[in-house]
Order: structure tokens, then C-alpha cells, then sequence
């Protein structure tokens, strides 16, 4: 199945789900509520699209939920400490970068599987942040620091326009750079992109380094919402973009999906919850509802994958040799 087919797929899915929750729940859609979940989002798809760029390498990264903990708990310890916002609003994704890099390093250049890197670095930095703060909130945010010091009323129109403006320039740069084709050609083929000059190594270190200051910037901007930083923030974060990257059509073993399609992922399994809520449903139902639209998409693109003919893998360049003689009659008797 095509990317595109696959975001189709999505929207029709976002459409059938906004018809049903206009007729019977059409609370659902008052400017109060919609504004509660784009503000609640916005962070997610902004993490989504640095997971988007990992998994399209053909990696996973399951440590950004203790990344924007720490990243989270380190702006608003800085901000109390009246440190100017320019400096937090730098240090936040710079500090992402720096974890995303450390993570990115030991899977390309020491090659650890990332799923082990990561998962070591989420117990890692999760119980160090805890071990640090003892559990203890960041409390009492500066007025200047709260929704950045815009406002309540300005802030949800400047974080949305961020966003826009970051996800543009990330599904801009996919399709239309080198180095977007580059990452596309790292996960699909990684032999077959290193005979053709791509350093494979770097391009993973990258996308893992990028996806380290996108979610230092969600941080920063989920932070700004509130007067305090708990501790645990960014539990199961990890679950929610890698799950609105493969229901967006992205193939887990990389080399395939959109930043449009992990758009439309996130929109999905951001509405499914609230709109559980205002059907009178459990909102327990909520993980499970998510769980099955994931097994659903992952089930259907390997279905999918399976009915494509098999590509043969690239083979070595040999170089050409010299012309040899045919054997003579003479010597061969």
C-alpha cells in the first residue's frame, strides 16, 4: 500500500469520527474544547515528526518521554531561576539535541540496536530526573515565562504558527532535499545507499539528534502552559508518536511514510480519547481503542509489504577486469 493511500485511509477514518461525534456529541466541537485539544497536541506532533525521521531510518526511539521530562524540568528550573527566556527558550531543544545525539551515537557509530539504546536511556534519564528532583515539582513559574510571555490569548496562535512552520519545513525538506532522500534511501536500503556515497552513520546520528530538539522545543512549549513541571511529565509520550507515525502509513522497518500522514495519525488518536468522553463512553477505553487502530495499521502494512514482489538486494559494484584469453586447443591438450 502507497503512503498516500494509507493517509486516505486516515482521513476518511478522521471524517467518519468528526460526522459521529457531530450528531450525537456535537459539544465535541465548541472553540473551548478544540482549542484544550490543539494546545494538548500541538507538543505530540511536534515529537511525532522527530520520531517520523528516526523511523524512516529503519530505528525506533522509546526514550522521548523521559528526553521531554528532563528537557520539561530543565527550562522551568531555569526560568525560576530568572534566567532570561531567550537563553531557556535556546537551552531547552539545545539540551534535546544533546540527549538525541548521545542516543543516535551509540546506535550508529557503536551499532547497538536502537531499541536497546533507547530503552536504556528512557530508565536512565527517567530515574536520574527522579533521583534529582526527589519527585518534586518545579513550582512557581515566573508571570514573564508562563505562555512565553505573550499571553494567555497570543500564546495558542504563536505555538500553532511554530508548529506549522516546523512540520512544513521537515515534510518540505523530506521530499525535496538531499539529505530528506538521504534518510529515505537510509531505510530502505542501507547497503545500496552506502555504494552510493550516503553516509549512513551520520544520517542516523542526525535524524536521532533532530528528534532530540524537536521534543526539547515541545517541552519548552508544553511548559510554558503551566505554573508548575511535574516530575513525571511526558509519561507515555513514547507510545503516543510512534503510534501516530505508523498509523500515519510510516512502515516501522523504515524507508516509507510522510510527515502529512504522521499529521493525520496524530489528529486521529488525539480526537479518539475526548471523543470517547463526550459519547458517554469510558475513558479507559481510550488506550485500548488506540491499540486496535495501531494493530489494525501495522497488520495491514504487512499485508501489504507481503503481496509487493521481493526486491532482490543490491549487489557490489565490481570493478572491471582485464579481457582473459581463451584457452588454445594446444594447451587444453
Amino acid at each position: 500500500m502507497t503512503a498516500h493511500r494509507v493517509e486516505a485511509a486516515v482521513a476518511l477514518a478522521i471524517a467518519i469520527l468528526g460526522v459521529v461525534l457531530a450528531v450525537f456529541a456535537p459539544g465535541f466541537f465548541s472553540p473551548g474544547n478544540l482549542l484544550d485539544l490543539l494546545l494538548a497536541n500541538i507538543p505530540v506532533l511536534i515529537v511525532a515528526t522527530g520520531a517520523t525521521l528516526v523511523i524512516l531510518t529503519g530505528e525506533i526511539d522509546i526514550s522521548v518521554g523521559s528526553v521531554f521530562a528532563i528537557c520539561a524540568v530543565a527550562a522551568g528550573t531555569l526560568a525560576t531561576w530568572s534566567v532570561p527566556l531567550p537563553v531557556v527558550a535556546l537551552a531547552a531543544p539545545l539540551l534535546g539535541a544533546a540527549l538525541g545525539a548521545m542516543n543516535g551515537a551509540l546506535v550508529a557509530y557503536l551499532r547497538i540496536p536502537s531499541i536497546v539504546v533507547t530503552l536504556a536511556t528512557m530508565v536512565a534519564l527517567r530515574d536520574g530526573l527522579r533521583w534529582i528532583t526527589q519527585g518534586a515539582w518545579v513550582e512557581h513559574l515566573p508571570v514573564n515565562f508562563q505562555w512565553l510571555g505573550i499571553g494567555q490569548a497570543s500564546f495558542p496562535f504563536v505555538a500553532a504558527t511554530i508548529t506549522i512552520l516546523v512540520v512544513a519545513a521537515f515534510g518540505w525538506g523530506l521530499r525535496h532535499l538531499a539529505i530528506g532522500r538521504a534518510v529515505y534511501a537510509t531505510g530502505s536500503n542501507a547497503n545500496a545507499a552506502r555504494l552510493a556515497a550516503i553516509d549512513t552513520a551520520w544520517i542516523r546520528c542526525a535524524v536521532f539528534t533532530a528528534a532530540g530538539a524537536l521534543t526539547g522545543l515541545a517541552a519548552l512549549l508544553n511548559t510554558a502552559r503551566f505554573s508548575q513541571v511535574p516530575s513525571n511529565t511526558g509519561l507515555g509520550l513514547e507510545m503516543k508518536v510512534i503510534a501516530a507515525v505508523v498509523v500515519g502509513g510510516a512502515a516501522i522497518v523504515g524507508g516509507r511514510g510522510t510527515i502529512a500522514g504522521t499529521l493525520l495519525g496524530v489528529v486521529l488518536l488525539g480526537a479518539v480519547g475526548p471523543g470517547l468522553t463526550f459519547l458517554g463512553a469510558s475513558a479507559y477505553w481510550e488506550r485500548a481503542l488506540q491499540g486496535a487502530i495501531i494493530l489494525v495499521a501495522i497488520l495491514y502494512e504487512t499485508v501489504a509489504r507481503r503481496g509487493q514482489p521481493h526486491k532482490q538486494p543490491a549487489q557490489p559494484i565490481q570493478p572491471n577486469q582485464p579481457d582473459q584469453p581463451a584457452p588454445s586447443r594446444a594447451a587444453s591438450a
